[in-house]
């Protein structure tokens, strides 16, 4: 009975407290009823909206054109990085797409990662320097980090960076575009399209046995360092050693990853998987993988076998959600778990969108059983999803130009 008796206490005590255990491990409960509110207008074709992890309360807003404008307070306060002048954005999916700091950013770390498409049509991972002033960075400090040749096709360039939990720099890069995957670049062991690749930029890693680390040199000498630029490929990485592969390469059979994230409580990865014509998809991956997951394409699009003579499902990961194509949208945008803590309701629910028709839905792990539901239906043509360091949920609005915050309603 006193065992009992204090469990009960010590369960009452955690929730005044404010914890909340992992979705995993959450009885399901009613979904919460949510709606958008206003932050800021005024952006050109935004596309991505993150925090630097550095306390300053900023945001940063990604435009298309090649901008980095600083939100604060709900204020456009200016531009943070302008390299329009080498950005091509004359494709729907071209431009520049993402921005990541590193763990620690600061005084002491004054350089952040970009990822844009370059006027030839290659993508590319850059990193970019502040000076004396906090809110201005360097456009002539670039330093070249990677190159991603790009087939002639203007779609699937991925374009998202970011930094994982463990440190390391994730890159999702599409297939290469046309209809099809026809270079067949996803399932290519050897191509860093269709992937998700995983690099040391911060020389953390210990040294692979296949070698200290890759080496890029500039294209061009205009806007870049002329000292080649190094990263290191984590020992860990899982295809370290095996021949025929790019050990870059953390995940791969993806089509146009738009928009991954990480559980920032307990590590799990979600990745939004633009479909071909029939299924939208979320991939998950669990804070516990090694690494090495193939989702599929084009073997598969989403659940559903594609363009395949045998659809040899062996070794494939399935998704742990999809929608119909040109029924309940036409392009997924990938969101974020919950975990602010203004909003209880959404404490652990996988936030995605749409970008064609605007609809938001809500994705939870139910004791092993992924629950879905559609939490609003709206009317913005929803390009990203970010955080603010807090692990408050903001929407950017491409057709708009304008930054949304998800609340719960009351």
């Amino acid at each position: 009975m006193k065992i009992i008796f204090l469990i009960i206490f010590l369960s009452g005590l955690l929730t005044s407290a404010g914890y909340l255990p992992p979705a995993d491990q959450m009885a399901p409960t009613a979904w919460p009823t949510i709606e958008t509110e206003l932050v800021s207008a005024g952006f050109t074709d935004p596309v991505h909206v993150t925090h630097a992890g550095d306390g300053s309360g900023r945001l940063f807003v990604v435009e298309q054109p090649g901008r980095i404008k600083i939100l604060l307070n709900g204020s456009n306060t200016g531009t943070f990085l302008d390299i329009t002048d080498r950005v091509n954005s004359n494709g729907t999916e071209e431009g520049l797409l993402s921005v990541a700091f590193p763990p620690g950013f600061g005084p002491a770390t004054p350089y952040f990662y970009v990822y844009y498409t370059q006027v030839n049509g290659d993508n590319l991972v850059s990193r970019f320097s502040i000076g004396g002033n906090p809110n201005l960075a360097d456009p002539d400090s670039e330093q070249k980090i990677l190159i991603l040749s790009h087939p002639n096709y203007s779609n699937h360039n991925g374009g998202q960076i970011a930094f994982g939990p463990d440190g390391y720099l994730y890159i999702a890069t599409g297939d290469g575009g046309g209809g099809g995957d026809p270079q067949e670049n996803a399932q290519n062991p050897g191509s860093l399209l269709g992937k998700l690749l995983r690099i040391d930029v911060n020389n953390q890693a210990p040294i692979p046995p296949t070698g200290d680390f890759k080496t890029y040199l500039p294209l061009s000498l205009n806007h870049s360092s002329s000292t080649p630029q190094h990263y290191r490929i984590p020992a860990d990485n899982p295809f370290v050693g095996v021949p025929g592969y790019r050990q870059e390469i953390w995940a791969l059979g993806l089509r146009n990853p738009w928009r991954f994230s990480f559980d920032r409580l307990i590590g799990d990865l979600y990745i939004g998987d633009v479909g071909q014509n029939t299924k939208e998809e979320i991939n998950f991956q669990p804070g516990t993988s090694p690494g090495g997951e193939n989702y599929g394409w084009n073997i598969m699009e989403g659940d559903l076998c594609y363009n395949s003579s045998t659809c040899n499902q062996d070794g494939l990961v399935l998704p742990i959600f999809t929608y119909l194509t040109n029924i309940d949208g036409q392009a997924v945008t990938g969101g974020f778990v919950y975990r602010g803590s203004a909003y209880p309701g959404l404490q652990g629910i996988y936030v995605l969108g749409d970008w064609a028709s605007g609809r938001i839905w809500g994705l939870r792990n139910a004791g092993g059983t992924w629950e879905h539901t559609e939490l609003l239906d709206t009317t913005l043509a929803i390009s990203s999803f970010g955080e603010d360091q807090a692990g408050e949920i903001y929407i950017t609005d491409r057709s708009s130009g304008t930054i949304y915050r998800l609340i719960e309603s009351p």
